[in-house]
């Protein structure tokens, strides 16, 4: 679940091995990319640690970062 918390919306997600979580990770870029926004994140093994920010509205959560958090929870479905 996402948290919203010091104009970021953060969320972990987890997965079997390094192999799902790089896949998952692949996807996001895509979706990302496409949407011109894009997370700042982190890959340890098989687990993504997502940050959702608007930089470019002073570092606070847009629509833009609720519209790309949606997005991330259909790719890792849920």
């Amino acid at each position: 679940m996402w948290q919203e918390e010091t104009n970021q919306l953060k969320r972990s997600f987890k997965f079997k091995n390094f192999v799902d979580a790089f896949a998952f990770m692949t996807k996001v870029a895509f979706a990302a990319e496409k949407m011109n926004h894009h997370p700042n994140w982190s890959n340890v093994y098989n687990q993504v640690d997502i940050i959702l920010t608007t930089h470019d509205a002073n570092n606070t959560v847009t629509e833009k970062d609720r519209a790309l958090a949606k997005i991330i929870d259909e790719i890792y479905g849920n």
